[in-house]
């Protein structure tokens, strides 16, 4: 009885660690798991430590490898971009702190595209045993056990996930449409409106119900200005100025 006990014990520790380790990814809609970590700004806690600002944390395979590269320069060079957004941004793979130090040295020291040196201001979080990046399913184990894919969270003021992209280890990412997203999102937060295909800042947007009714539009004429529609399904709103 005893040894039966034990054996379920055993089991019983064993995959309370496994699945406290279990690779998952957070959805849509709910709250971005929070972890401490060592970075190149420091021990952070994230996204708490960035408080009521929007946040983006990025996940990459390996420092000094050549994609990777490419992708901190250009996130550096967006750096006022974000900000102007109110974004902060962090990146995390599985390397550690003394390798980050190392990388980040080394890139502040290139001229990426003619651009000039660029200075790295968002963290670089170690995460040598992956506790994290599991927490956030950047770990694919068909294409690494080891490595992180290129993950892309975007988190709300309020730490919700609004946004989650995944891309392969060899494809970089497109920033710009990064900061497309983020546009978008807060648009549709502040109008409630919605945001049509290939949307960018300026666009019409779009509404999900007719946007005036008869008796509206007699004590309003001005309201068929604002609005229009494709066919009987899609309407939309007018842009201030177009």
């Amino acid at each position: 009885m005893k040894k039966l006990m034990l054996t379920f014990v055993v089991v019983v520790f064993v995959f309370g660690v496994a699945t406290s380790q279990r690779n998952t990814i957070p959805l849509i809609g709910s709250q971005a798991p929070s972890f401490t970590a060592q970075s190149t700004n420091g021990k952070i806690t994230f996204p708490d430590s960035f408080g009521k600002s929007w946040k983006i944390l990025f996940s990459h395979p390996r420092d000094f490898t050549p994609v990777c590269s490419s992708e901190l320069l250009e996130l550096a060079y967006l750096q006022s971009e974000f900000e102007s957004l109110g974004v902060k941004l962090a990146v995390i793979s599985t390397d550690n702190l003394s390798q980050h130090q190392m990388w980040k040295a080394h890139l502040e020291e290139l001229d990426y595209k003619g651009r000039g040196s660029q200075n790295i201001e968002f963290p670089l979080f170690e995460d040598e045993k992956a506790h994290a990046s599991k927490k956030y399913g950047m770990v694919h184990p068909k294409a690494s056990t080891t490595e992180n894919v290129r993950g892309v969270f975007i988190i709300d003021s309020d730490n919700i996930v609004r946004s989650i992209n995944f891309y392969p280890m060899v494809v970089g990412r497109n920033m710009h449409e990064i900061v497309r997203i983020v546009e978008a999102l807060q648009t549709s937060d502040s109008q409630q409106v919605l945001m049509p295909a290939n949307w960018n800042e300026g666009d019409d947007v779009m509404v999900s119900y007719y946007p005036y009714t008869k008796d509206e539009l007699a004590a309003n004429p001005a309201l068929e200005d604002d609005y229009y529609s494709v066919g009987n399904r899609m309407w939309f709103k007018k842009v201030d100025g177009k």
